[in-house]
């Protein structure tokens, strides 16, 4: 994983612009500290910052097909890579990165590759034999991504906003499960499975023995590393299910042969947070290494405006949430770990917000998760990859594994409704997937335990904290004037307020 910045049919090819296209893609160097690289072709420049976890030895970038007439930049990790390498077999490759893959796709498959990818990834393909280039995200949108137009007619794209928003006269986010072609100019779909369509209601009986198997095989794939990891462990059950997994198949994989099988884990809250106590507690049932993080309220205040910066955005939850993972990352990062598992993603798949009880039926729940789920990128997945990267440190997600979410997806949602009188509260069919009294995954009461909000669980004075500091800079008369000063997206709240000011000092131009 990495930062990625491309700036495609620019009309300067002076080495200013060179210079100046270096100076944009150092913005971006806190995702990517191991090695940089920007390759330039006529009017096109393709620059990265990388995070080197598979093949830190030879997996530079920009990548290449054999005679380097196709030129890629990449951010992903392709977690199928050494099954696709072997349906390529007249094809030589450089490196033995995983990504290393998609310049040859693209040679034997044109534009309708992307779907063969298993694994999370944003890339700018150029094709220097006609100077076409396409551009992709995943699925969800798990890896960040934004577009940009300059008044020259070239394209940018930038894995941040802080690489692009100072040259571009538009830009946007880069929507997920879509690719852009200079041929056509113009964004397609590749991702389409059956429940973007929110009308189509599943139907297909609730296996917990399939929804099980579907889960523990997203976990193991991203296993796949060359460096050391760790888990992100709250105590809450979707991170202890995620840690759960990973202790279980870890002996037997390639990076425990490397690394060893004992598992570290992390956790962060303020003192006495209901966190640190539950991921203790599941830490010390799977024999984990724990790390345990203690943050003061004025530790989370004085990082605000780093996390608005890094994070690029102005949402309350997001923030609230955003500030305890980055203090975290940055103390995991400096124990030597370079990426960590997490568990976002569940609480959308299946219902896990408390509001969900409140859903008439089971269409209109299913409709409500099918939203959420495409909604990720703009709020749970862009936290989990800003606050992390923001220190170099990458966060895989296995609940957003392709196949995993076509497998819940596909599940009658009757079997997701909460219906407390039957003893189904939220996400009930995901704990009794993993309820197994013979060989048990985590204890009963952390598998029934409750869900909290992450901004709840790292200590309940985190919010209020905020709250009043927030109060004694944004003032009633100044809250008066909201509208006017920001009518778009007009802040309701007095913290919402002391946000979006910090933002609009970082990025003037994106409203």
């Amino acid at each position: 994983m990495c930062g990625i910045l491309a700036v495609l049919g620019c009309s300067d090819d002076s080495q200013a612009k060179r210079v100046r296209i270096l100076e944009l893609s150092r913005r971006l160097k806190h995702r990517g500290p191991d090695w940089s690289g920007l390759h330039q072709h006529g009017d096109n420049y393709l620059a990265h910052q990388r995070l080197a976890i598979v093949d830190p030895a030879s997996g530079d970038q920009p990548l290449f097909n054999e005679d380097k007439s196709i030129i890629v930049t990449v951010n992903g990790e392709i977690y199928n890579h050494e099954d696709l390498r072997k349906q390529l077999p007249n094809h030589k490759f450089r490196t033995q990165c995983d990504c290393d893959v998609i310049a040859h796709l693209y040679e034997e498959y044109g534009e309708n590759f992307v779907d063969m990818l298993d694994g999370i990834f944003s890339f700018v393909l150029l094709d220097t034999r006609d100077n076409s280039f396409i551009v992709a995200r995943d699925a969800i949108g798990v890896t960040s991504l934004y577009i940009g137009w300059g008044l020259d007619g070239s394209v940018w794209i930038a894995s941040e906003l802080k690489g692009l928003n100072d040259e571009c006269e538009h830009f946007e986010v880069f929507p997920p499960g879509h690719l852009y072609s200079s041929k056509d100019r113009e964004f397609r779909r590749w991702y389409n499975p059956p429940w973007f369509n929110e009308a189509i209601i599943p139907t297909t009986p609730y296996d917990p023995l399939v929804l099980r198997n579907a889960f523990e095989k997203a976990v193991i794939k991203r296993l796949m590393t060359d460096v050391p990891f760790g888990v992100l462990l709250s105590g809450g059950l979707d991170s202890s299910l995620v840690a759960a997994v990973t202790a279980r198949y870890l002996a037997g994989t390639k990076a425990a042969k490397q690394w060893g099988a004992k598992l570290h884990s992390f956790c962060v809250g303020l003192k006495g947070a209901p966190d640190l106590k539950a991921g203790r507690e599941v830490a010390d049932f799977l024999g984990t290494v724990h790390h345990e993080f203690q943050f003061t309220i004025q530790d989370g205040i004085d990082a605000i405006e780093d996390v608005i910066y890094h994070t690029e955005t102005y949402d309350v939850t997001t923030i609230r949430a955003a500030t305890p993972m980055f203090l975290m990352s940055r103390k995991i990062k400096s124990s030597g770990v370079k990426w960590v598992i997490s568990g976002e993603g569940s609480d959308e798949i299946f219902g896990g917000y408390l509001y969900f009880h409140k859903a008439p039926n089971k269409e209109e729940f299913h409709q409500e998760t099918c939203r959420k789920i495409k909604a990720l990128h703009r709020y749970d997945c862009l936290r989990a990859n800003k606050s992390t990267y923001a220190w170099g440190l990458e966060a895989r997600v296995p609940f957003l594994d392709k196949d995993f979410i076509k497998v819940a997806m596909d599940i009658d949602p009757e079997y997701k409704m909460i219906k407390h009188e039957e003893g189904r509260i939220e996400k009930w069919i995901l704990r009794k997937a993993f309820d197994d009294e013979e060989n048990p995954y985590l204890p009963k009461h952390i598998l029934y335990r409750q869900k909290e909000q992450f901004s709840d669980g790292v200590g309940y004075g985190w919010i209020d904290g905020i709250k009043d500091h927030a109060a004694k800079h944004v003032t009633d008369r100044m809250m008066l004037n909201a509208s006017h000063i920001f009518p778009f997206n007009t802040p309701l709240t007095k913290e919402a307020y002391y946000y979006r000011m910090i933002f609009e000092r970082f990025f003037p131009q994106v409203i």
